[in-house]
């Protein structure tokens, strides 16, 4: 029998991936600028929030990870885990419930070093990323995928791109994601159509849109 979702528990589900896969992605990323800060290019943190329109300012490298993750801009990653709370609690039933713990677990985690006095260090990277493999795990230990599971795939693979495209980054990459997307969103809806570009950026971003607009309705 066909797994009926609202429209509502769709787009929460969609958003739960994006959401975590914006910290999982963040995450290593800066982890490993953090090292480069250290060792050779004191400015890559710059650079890197700069694609992001984020004027990140420190003036070492404790506190370049610190700011990276918890600092007042858009991608603050304590806040981007209370909006992936408040999309796994309103889809709640539809979420394995070990990674719906593991989810209240790393949000948690994310507000309390937060508020810290401290900066945060490896340790706590190392802890959310434990927690977020552990997520993504759970998610994927049955052998039958439901309509639910690909709602969640979707916004991870979406949350690629959108990444992919922001950082300005080459190569087949994007093209090959976006194949996957419409493959993903063939198994919600088999009539399902992604125009893909090889040149235009936007254009694959707007047609993502409005692959998922039409999805959460169907």
């Amino acid at each position: 029998m066909d797994q009926l979702l609202s429209t509502n528990v769709a787009t929460n589900l969609y958003w739960f991936g994006r959401h975590l896969e914006r910290v999982e992605s963040t995450l290593v990323d800066v982890i490993h600028i953090f090292d480069c800060v250290i060792d050779t290019d004191v400015n890559a943190g710059k650079r890197y929030f700069e694609k992001l329109e984020i004027d990140l300012e420190y003036v070492n490298a404790s506190q370049f990870l610190d700011n990276a993750i918890f600092g007042d801009h858009p991608s603050n990653l304590a806040e981007i885990m209370r909006f992936a709370r408040e999309n796994a609690i309103i889809s709640r039933a539809y979420i394995d419930t070990d990674a719906f713990g593991e989810t209240i677990h790393l949000a948690e985690l994310f507000d309390h070093a937060s508020k810290s006095a401290v900066y945060v260090d490896y340790r706590f990277v190392d802890d959310a990323l434990s927690l977020i493999n552990e997520i993504w795990g759970s998610m994927n230990r049955g052998l039958i995928r439901t309509k639910s599971d690909h709602f969640v795939r979707l916004g991870k693979l979406i949350e690629k791109v959108d990444l992919h495209l922001r950082h300005g980054k080459d190569g087949e990459e994007p093209i090959e994601y976006l194949n996957t997307i419409l493959q993903t969103a063939q198994k919600i809806a088999p009539e399902a159509k992604l125009a893909i570009s090889r040149t235009d950026e936007e254009a694959n971003l707007d047609a993502i849109n409005a692959l998922i607009d039409d999805l959460v309705v169907y």
